[in-house]
């Protein structure tokens, strides 16, 4: 009988199920961590990134507080630490809006409208810009001052004609008195430019405290 019962023990002691071990636990939870950040690491560096707009160069088509995503493989996703791009789909167009590293300081992104493409010809006459000798006439451009500034003083309202370079992008804001562009400081390097911004996600209004809804969601042309 006592041999039967340390059987039936010993059964019931392998049926029984083991505890957990707390280090188990701990190894899947940084495992899936791990793996969550790596996910977001590539969707970041090859396919898409959030920017935030925190100045109003782009009026009225992007305003301060607006939320954006933006298309970083279309161009070419760039590889880390490299020029090499790749999975590119087109090079940049006129008329594209697009987040650049700022060519006079890399560390900040400016984001702008491509005007002239390689080869293209700029000129600025009385505010109007000229791409190739014809108007380019940009339903999103706008005007928030009347006066002119000449020449001598600043490119801003006339600027002489510069041919693009090859591998560079001629650019300006869309709120075009009031925007820090290629007018100023040149080209965009093809190298520098992050990618193309496609949609609004998100959008506050810091100064009436409220959040913009009629922007949410809404493409970006």
């Amino acid at each position: 009988m006592e041999d039967l019962k340390n059987v039936a023990n010993e059964n019931e002691t392998e049926k029984a199920p083991k505890p957990v071990q707390g280090k188990h636990i701990v190894r899947e939870y940084a495992e899936s961590i791990c793996i969550a950040i790596l996910l977001a690491l590539v969707i970041r560096t090859f396919i898409v990134q959030a920017f935030k707009i925190p100045s109003g160069s782009m009026e009225d088509t992007l305003a301060i507080g607006d939320h954006i995503l933006v298309n970083k493989f279309i161009y070419g996703a760039k590889l880390p630490f490299s020029t090499t791009r790749i999975v590119k789909l087109r090079d940049p167009r006129q008329g594209d809006v697009i987040v650049f590293e700022y060519p006079e300081d890399p560390s900040k992104d400016f984001i702008k409208r491509v005007v002239g493409v390689p080869g293209d010809t700029v000129e600025v006459k009385h505010k109007r810009v000229y791409v190739n000798g014809k108007l380019y006439a940009n339903p999103h451009e706008i005007h928030k001052e009347s006066e002119e500034i000449p020449k001598e003083a600043n490119p801003r309202d006339n600027k002489d004609a510069v041919v693009v370079p090859p591998n560079s992008y001629f650019v300006m804001g869309d709120n075009r008195d009031r925007s820090y562009d290629s007018r100023f400081w040149g080209f965009v390097g093809k190298d520098a430019i992050k990618g193309l911004a496609f949609i609004k996600y998100w959008s506050w209004d810091k100064d009436r405290f409220r959040v913009r809804f009629g922007s949410i969601g809404k493409l970006i042309d």
